[in-house]
């Protein structure tokens, strides 16, 4: 099955990054989120999200760790999703995602896939989940 919706995020609040002694060109945070969800994937999530990233170049690459609880195409419950990807300007490069196995419930339990996230021109994003659930 495949559920796309669009996204927004509610809040964006980084967090200390302990102290390093290591130094790159490009600078580490990290940050806590909160996005919302509406369409066939429609919900919440909490994340966690991490990057390497210099802001005047606009480039870098993002990790992040999200916990949806909604439902896709009305069927209701709770997963974990993990996606990255490398930002050179404009473009989204190199992207990962994938659906945590194991981390379903309710009516989400067994669930499986991937995923893609597109950004459009005039900063709508959207979520792409092609997902499996076990047979009843």
């Amino acid at each position: 099955m495949r559920a796309s919706g669009t996204f927004t995020v509610l809040d964006f609040t980084p967090a200390p990054v302990p102290e390093s002694g290591v130094r790159t060109g490009a600078g580490v945070g990290v940050a806590t989120m909160r996005k919302e969800f509406a369409g066939e994937v429609e919900g919440h999530s909490d994340t966690l999200f991490t990057a390497a990233y210099d802001q005047a170049a606009g480039v870098g690459t993002y990790l992040a760790m999200e916990s949806f609880a909604g439902s896709l195409h009305g069927v209701a419950g709770t997963f974990n999703f993990a996606h990255s990807a490398t930002t050179l300007g404009t473009a989204r490069d190199d992207e990962y995602f994938v659906i945590v196995p194991g981390s379903g419930t309710a009516a989400l339990t067994g669930i499986t896939g991937t995923g893609d996230i597109v950004v459009d021109e005039d900063g709508t994003h959207h979520i792409h989940l092609d997902y499996t659930l076990p047979a009843e």
